[in-house]
């Protein structure tokens, strides 16, 4: 290769640099929005109970990437898949410090609750709601105020709790587990206020359960009681190449990092997500909406 074609070379890898600099910085992570499906029928589920559920995780509310508008279309979108029920699986809160206007939860819980399925929208904490709380990182205790402003907008918030559904004349449980990583320790420790054994005790029948964790990583407790777990906070690694994610938040790393995970057949669904989390960046994973149809 000669000097002028090395620099021709040299020149086309830096604008590509650039290209692919500017997607994962400006347009993935601010103007994409997908809708991940999923068709399952998991042992515990019975194959002619048809529920259809749309999950929105990891929303990080706060301009530019995540504006109110921005939610207003993932709700438009959400409602338009005519789900039977929507959950919501933690982390309203800005999750990175480029943010040139915060989002109040009280606003973004308001838009939120324009959601519409006939069964409701159900609602989790997750780690970043937690820590922008700091009224509650200094007593270590709740309610945290996300959870306080959610309920004020109608959505039932579940921390080691769940309910007793009824769709189609057929019960099911939804679960909610609270949040494994709430208060902030020191650098890098988190103590969790999670007790998996309290929540499936709320289960008093033998119908099918559902629980919604926030941290995928509880999933290893997970018995096969429940039919399936659904989890956000990984955000898919937000960079993803040919099914590896380099940086997973989780101690299993891409065990849990994003889709359909099936272990000894138990059934984890991690989202990829809709925000973004330490940097505003996203390739590979774009933000979703995940709809999942059971009895499919």
């Amino acid at each position: 290769m000669n000097r002028r074609k090395f620099f021709k070379w040299l020149g086309g890898l830096a604008l590509s640099g650039a290209a692919v600099t500017g997607y994962a910085f400006g347009i993935e992570p601010g103007f994409l929005l997908r809708v991940q499906r999923y068709a399952l029928t998991p042992p515990g589920w019975p194959t002619d109970f048809k529920l259809r559920i749309a999950a929105l995780a990891d929303i990080h509310v706060g301009e530019p990437y995540m504006s109110l508008r921005h939610v207003e279309r993932v709700v438009e979108t959400a409602n338009a898949l005519n789900p039977d029920l929507v959950l919501l699986l933690g982390d309203y809160a800005a999750g990175h410090r480029w943010v040139t206007r915060k989002v109040t939860i009280k606003d973004t819980a308001s838009v939120l609750a324009r959601l519409k399925a006939p069964l409701g929208a159900h609602a989790i904490l997750g780690n970043h709601d937690w820590w922008d709380d700091r009224q509650a990182q200094k007593r270590r205790a709740g309610p945290c105020l996300y959870r306080t402003a959610l309920e004020a907008a109608g959505f039932p918030v579940y921390e080691n709790d769940g309910v007793r559904l009824v769709h189609q004349d057929k019960h099911f449980w939804l679960l909610g587990l609270a949040d494994q990583l709430a208060f902030i320790e020191g650098r890098g420790r988190f103590a969790g206020i999670d007790d998996l054994d309290a929540t499936l005790a709320r289960v008093t029948d033998d119908a099918p359960v559902i629980l919604m964790i926030h941290e995928p990583d509880a999933f290893t407790k997970v018995p096969s009681r429940v039919a399936l777990t659904l989890a956000g906070h990984t955000h898919g690694g937000q960079v993803r190449l040919f099914g590896y994610s380099p940086v997973v938040p989780s101690a299993y790393g891409n065990r849990f990092a994003y889709g359909h995970v099936v272990e000894d057949d138990r059934h984890l669904i991690v989202s990829g997500g809709l925000g973004c989390s330490i940097l505003p960046v996203r390739f590979g994973v774009p933000p979703e909406i995940d709809l999942i149809e059971l009895g499919a």
